[in-house]
């Protein structure tokens, strides 16, 4: 077998990853590894549960040290929008996945993409997951102010099976001191007993929470399960029509839901819905 120079500076540095598997270097030489073959901008390596802020094992510095305010709107409420989180919680699975396999159909018109995603990431996303069990998965995104042509998707693709065996075998060495989200009491009633009848789990999403919160600050009357349900995949960047296909119900009983929801929240567009559940975050936080 011939190697060209290209292979051997490959295979060392997939021996620098290996090797630095029980260190604090492992996540900086697992990017160098992979930034030989395509370019992004910025990194980080996360721990998703669902009901939960993600838990940063490491991220990318930033260019003059300063904690990155955005990323921090992002684990203090954001996540909660974002089609990672969304998918790997919903339907945890290992595996290389691209925000064209995860964003909602009207994910570029709502106010995460257009305050947020656009503003710390800009053009495109991906992650490398690992699921380590039904609950919890271990991810590792790659962001990039550029979009990724199809040759950077097909590189990346390629080395998919390797980053995330690395992924598991680098799992041992992470600490995740995080409690496990429980039930909250600060969730609405109907919320709780909604969840019951379904027959899904107790601990409520914390977004729930965080709309009594607004609610209860303003006197008006609390959210139905359904319509937190309804407010968040809406916020998320779902469609009227892809609400009522995702949750098998018509599209008038979605605009009906959109409609009570503005009512009892005072508001009258998309993005002063966004502002109640931004501002909800950042003091729950």
């Amino acid at each position: 077998m011939e190697l060209e120079w290209r292979d051997l500076a490959f295979h060392r540095e997939i021996g620098a990853v290996i090797e630095a598997l029980d260190s604090a270097q492992f996540w900086t030489r697992l990017t160098r590894a992979l930034e030989r073959y395509v370019v992004f901008d910025n990194w980080v390596a996360l721990r998703f549960t669902p009901g939960a802020a993600p838990l940063v094992c490491a991220e990318s510095p930033t260019p003059d040290g300063t904690v990155d305010a955005m990323f921090q709107d992002y684990l203090a409420a954001l996540y909660q929008l974002d089609p990672f989180y969304i998918a790997a919680t919903e339907k945890p699975a290992s595996g290389f996945v691209t925000l064209a396999d995860v964003a909602p159909d009207n994910f570029s018109m709502t106010d995460y993409y257009q305050r947020y995603f656009r503003k710390n990431i800009v053009g495109d996303e991906v992650h490398f997951n690992y699921m380590i069990d039904a609950r919890h998965t271990l991810a590792f995104s790659l962001g990039a102010t550029h979009r990724y042509g199809e040759r950077d998707l097909a590189v990346l693709a390629l080395c998919a099976p390797w980053v995330i065996a690395l992924l598991r075998q680098r799992l041992p060495y992470e600490a995740f001191d995080a409690p496990e989200p429980a039930s909250s009491e600060a969730v609405t009633q109907t919320a709780t007993e909604a969840a019951t009848e379904a027959g899904a789990p107790t601990d409520v999403p914390t977004y729930a929470a965080r709309f009594e919160q607004v609610s209860a600050a303003g006197g008006r009357s609390p959210l139905t399960a359904r319509e937190v349900e309804v407010a968040m995949l809406s916020l998320s960047g779902f469609s009227t029509r892809a609400i009522a296909e995702k949750l098998m119900i018509s599209f008038e009983t979605v605009r009906a839901h959109k409609k009570h929801i503005y009512t009892k929240l005072n508001v009258n567009s998309q993005s002063e819905l966004f502002a109640l559940f931004y501002e909800a975050g950042r003091k729950g936080a």
